[in-house]
């Protein structure tokens, strides 16, 4: 018995280094799988891409400049582009709900500040969990509320005297060195709300014009549903461009016909002839009192090598208002799925887009496909509107119909005072 312990222990003592490498090296292998199929189904995908990442001879050359701003150099070169048209644009910043911050950026007891719709805004978050949004300065000497201001009970208190402003309708209520408050010492209030995870601003240059239902038409996302990822973009175009697209039933097979892989890549490895995308769409306006709703249809297949029919997919939503598209995906190979797009317009031809993505757990994996795929798909887009013009009367075949019927309803979005592209730029005509 002694001499085979003692054969066991000269076995373990001559083998002991080999077994800890091969341990080290399971754990190692085991750890990083755990973590891969961690990331697959329970971390987000984000895609982001701003002007400055548009690549063209002119960056190139001037990337090593002195005082050289991409993302500023971009803006403008893309602005001098279009500055010929500006006669031709509509007014920037339509009537509407917009979606202006996440509500995960925002937590309780929380102030920031916001620049969108050609304003400077002060977001804050109570205690009790509601959100109220201000004109972001102060009337005292101008100082930022949303840059290190605090939040008490329904207020938000100025980082530079410690006055008070009321969420609720933004009077002051209290400066804590004066026994008073100055008559008019108020900021504007504007109207707010949280849906689905975002939180919405009520933009209208009719200041009597009550808003209009949101929630029910966006809907709630299904209870078996989870944040599977969302892109973001910063576009040079008119806001008006972006939805039109949906309209614009033409350009989904001109442009979304190659395979979403199609590029450089895809032709070093000779995979551009995998297949191609096909599509059908319907865009229709609503009337009566939903008439700030037009719905959205698209049927999609994508046929594999020039002969197989695959990947079906159904795509049903709405259009609600001038930013805000909701579109509900039923796919055989996805399954059902929700994609929201919110769109906010940051200056007169700057956009910023993001779409989320929402669906069942167990699918993670094919949605960080579809949401890669959607994000290639849109930029195609985004190429087009970055160095466009936009007509006021173009030249439409008789195919295009769908547009015409696009711009007469977006046409309600824009009102008797809203601001005309001059006017939202300080620009004089001569």
């Amino acid at each position: 018995m002694a001499s085979y312990s003692l054969f066991w222990m000269l076995l373990l003592k001559n083998n002991w280094k080999l077994i800890s490498n091969d341990f080290v090296i399971y754990l190692w292998t085991l750890a990083v799988t755990l973590i891969r199929i961690y990331w697959i189904f329970f971390v987000p995908l984000v895609w982001k891409k701003d002007l400055d990442n548009e690549k063209c001879s002119f960056l190139r050359k001037t990337e090593n400049a002195v005082g050289y701003n991409p993302k500023r150099d971009t803006i403008n070169r893309l602005r001098k582009f279009k500055i010929q048209k500006i006669i031709e644009l509509p007014p920037p910043y339509p009537n509407g709900w917009y979606g202006i911050l996440k509500s995960s950026q925002l937590k309780a007891g929380e102030a920031t500040c916001v620049s969108c719709l050609g304003e400077d805004l002060v977001i804050f978050r109570t205690k009790k969990n509601i959100v109220f949004i201000l004109d972001a300065y102060c009337p005292h000497l101008g100082a930022n509320l949303g840059i290190g201001g605090s939040v008490a009970d329904d207020c938000v208190i100025c980082p530079f005297h410690q006055w008070k402003f009321r969420g609720t309708d933004g009077l002051c209520i209290n400066i804590p060195y004066s026994t008073s408050v100055p008559k008019g010492s108020k900021v504007k209030k504007w109207i707010s709300q949280e849906v689905d995870g975002f939180i919405f601003i009520w933009y209208h240059a009719e200041q009597t014009e009550l808003p209009w239902d949101l929630r029910v038409p966006m809907g709630e996302i299904d209870d078996a549903f989870v944040y599977h990822g969302h892109n973001e973009f910063y576009i040079n175009c008119h806001i008006q461009e972006i939805p039109e697209n949906g309209a614009d039933i033409a350009h989904f097979n001109a442009i979304h016909k190659k395979n979403f892989i199609n590029g450089s890549w895809v032709q070093k490895k000779r995979l551009f002839g995998l297949g191609s995308h096909h599509w059908k769409a319907r865009w229709s306006p609503l009337v009566g009192k939903l008439k700030y709703l037009a719905e959205v249809n698209l049927n999609h297949y994508f046929k594999l090598f020039g002969k197989f029919d695959c990947f079906r997919m159904e795509v049903s939503g709405k259009q609600i208002g001038p930013s805000i598209v909701c579109l509900e995906v039923n796919s055989y190979t996805f399954g059902k799925i929700k994609v929201v797009q919110y769109i906010t317009p940051i200056e007169p031809l700057l956009q910023k887009v993001v779409h989320e993505f929402y669906g069942p757990r167990w699918i993670a994996p094919l949605m960080k496909i579809f949401i890669y795929g959607e994000s290639l798909m849109f930029e195609r887009d985004i190429s087009i509107w970055n160095h466009k013009v936009f007509h006021r009367n173009p030249i439409l075949a008789k195919e295009d119909a769908s547009i015409k019927k696009f711009r007469l309803w977006f046409s309600q979005f824009y009102s008797s005072n809203s601001k005309l592209y001059s006017e939202a730029t300080n620009i004089v005509r001569g």
